[in-house]
Parts: C-alpha cells; sequence; structure tokens
C-alpha cells in the first residue's frame, strides 16, 4: 500500500479512537486491536503529529502514582473525520470503475 495513503488511513484510524471519549495510549492500541495492528513506537508518532497539526490535545493525569497522557479530539480532528468520509466515497467510486473493467474480460 502507498505509504502516505497509508499514513493517512491510520492517522483517521487514531482520531475515530478518540472521537467518543478521551483516551491514553494503551488503550487506543487495545480499542484499535480488532480492526488493525499499531505498534506503540507508530502509534505515538501519529499522536504527536496529530496534536502538532492541533487535531487533539493532550492532559495528564495521575494514576496510580505516574503521569497518563490523555489525548481528546479537537474540532479540527472530528473535521478529518468528516473529510476523511467525503474522500472515500471518491475512493470508492474509482474502486467500482476499476472493477468494473476487470468484470469486461
Amino acid at each position: 500500500m502507498d505509504i502516505q495513503l497509508k499514513r493517512g488511513l491510520l492517522d483517521v484510524c487514531v482520531l475515530s479512537a478518540i472521537k467518543n471519549e478521551d483516551s491514553y495510549g494503551y488503550k487506543i492500541i487495545k480499542d484499535m486491536s480488532p480492526y488493525i495492528v499499531m505498534s506503540e513506537s507508530t502509534l505515538y508518532t501519529i499522536l504527536k503529529r496529530l496534536e502538532l497539526g492541533n487535531m487533539l490535545t493532550v492532559r495528564n493525569v495521575e494514576h496510580n502514582g505516574r503521569l497518563r497522557k490523555y489525548y481528546h479530539i479537537t474540532k479540527a480532528g472530528l473535521g478529518r473525520i468528516e473529510d476523511f468520509k467525503d474522500e472515500w466515497r471518491e475512493v470508492m467510486n474509482i474502486y467500482q470503475f476499476v472493477m468494473k473493467e476487470d468484470k469486461k474480460r
């Protein structure tokens, strides 16, 4: 798969994982695991990129004597999910066209 396409898909997956409630790294990976496998290093790279892009915010909360980072989706992050949905419709139209051509053979 094209690396840029995969990168964009993973960004939207992470945003979707925190869309309904704030979450932390381990839980994000756990919530995504039925759909996609992601390493911690990949996740934290994505989280940092999304934070720099103002698509999420971070707050530290003490948990069992340690600080845990919780991630919260912003309006821009929610907008990115909606943009993805619109873009995906276009991708699916292209896919249907390509598959249609294969069926003619």
